[in-house]
């Protein structure tokens, strides 16, 4: 049958019907908020170029956190600003560390706080890599033992998901061996499989002070032309114990999010990045587009293409939304 029969339009006449077939929907319980935490106390630095984010001191981050669940954002996922950087990244797997302090203390605030640990050496660096440099290149299997004290350090301080962002190979092997080791074999590791050397990253290295000193990161993330090379990077990190997988950046790797989700059918992550948030609020803030409708049609993307959960800037924009449409 066709038209005049057929008339799809009239699964689109009202609000209620069109809510009624949706087909995709966002909700709070698949958003992750990252949050940027520094050291002293009352501080609040605004982030130039992530407009509405923020590095916040220990305290001040308990009060964020409050806001968050009154919204009934229940998850978030925390980066160091470390006092000081070394060339081994020594305070990011520090057991007094930024991150590990800041999870105790917001577990005894929050203990239903679902915390994700990124785990990576590019904040804690005085060179910017995300691992030990030797003769101007990361040494891979160096850099395999401090990750994973990293993550048995993050978990011990009452980390819920440890997340490897570093893209070393083999990473999620000698952090699931060294979590069993501990006694933390619940410990779901989710595993940044498909992170590509992106240009989108730019406000996040300015929040998180890991800009590179030197050269690039284009040596161990993913080239933005592979695909076939994402399911390979899955594969392996799934065979090591990996127990979601994430795609980096979310916005311009869609295809990659649903080849991911059609080939392996288990927890998909996306990272929604900064430069994927920047760019829509400084358009919105110029009047160019309508922030609120792009923001909504970019998450809803994300999920279309088969993305499970969503780590993104916008959990709270997204939530004070949804909340008030109740």
């Amino acid at each position: 049958m066709t038209f005049p029969i057929i008339r799809l339009r009239r699964n689109r006449r009202t609000e209620q019907i069109r809510s009624l077939v949706r087909e995709t929907t966002l909700q709070l319980e698949k958003l992750v908020y990252p949050l940027f935490v520094i050291g002293g106390t009352q501080v609040k630095n605004p982030i130039a170029s992530m407009p509405g984010c923020y590095q916040l001191s220990i305290d001040l981050l308990l009060e964020e956190v409050k806001e968050l669940q009154s919204l009934n954002i229940s998850s978030v996922i925390l980066f160091g600003i470390p006092d000081s950087k070394d060339e081994v990244g020594s305070s990011g797997y520090a057991e007094d560390g930024i991150v590990p302090t800041a999870i105790s203390a917001l577990k005894k605030e929050f203990p239903n706080l679902c915390i994700w640990a990124d785990v990576c050496l590019c904040e804690y660096t005085s060179h910017g890599h995300c691992g030990v440099v030797e003769h101007q290149t990361v040494n891979n299997d160096k850099t395999l033992p401090l990750l994973a004290e990293a993550a048995r350090v993050y978990t011990a301080a009452g980390a819920d998901i440890i997340a490897p962002s570093d893209m070393m190979d083999g990473r999620v092997d000698a952090i699931r061996a060294a979590l069993d080791a501990a006694g933390y074999e619940d410990t779901p590791i989710c595993a940044y499989s498909a992170k590509y050397a992106s240009a989108y990253y730019g406000p996040f290295r300015d929040a998180a002070g890991s800009a590179p000193g030197f050269g690039d990161r284009r040596s161990y993330q993913m080239d933005p032309a592979n695909s076939d090379e994402a399911l390979r990077e899955v594969a392996l990190d799934l065979d090591e114990g990996a127990d979601m997988v994430m795609v980096k950046p979310a916005l311009a790797y869609l295809d990659i999010i649903r080849r991911v989700k059609d080939e392996f059918m288990v927890p998909v992550v996306a990272y929604n990045v900064s430069g994927e948030y920047s760019m829509i609020k400084a358009a919105g803030q110029l009047g160019w587009i309508d922030e609120e409708r792009v923001m909504m049609e970019t998450l809803l993307s994300i999920r279309r293409a088969g993305a499970d959960i969503i780590i993104t800037y916008f959990a709270k924009d997204v939530a004070k939304l949804l909340n008030n449409r109740k």
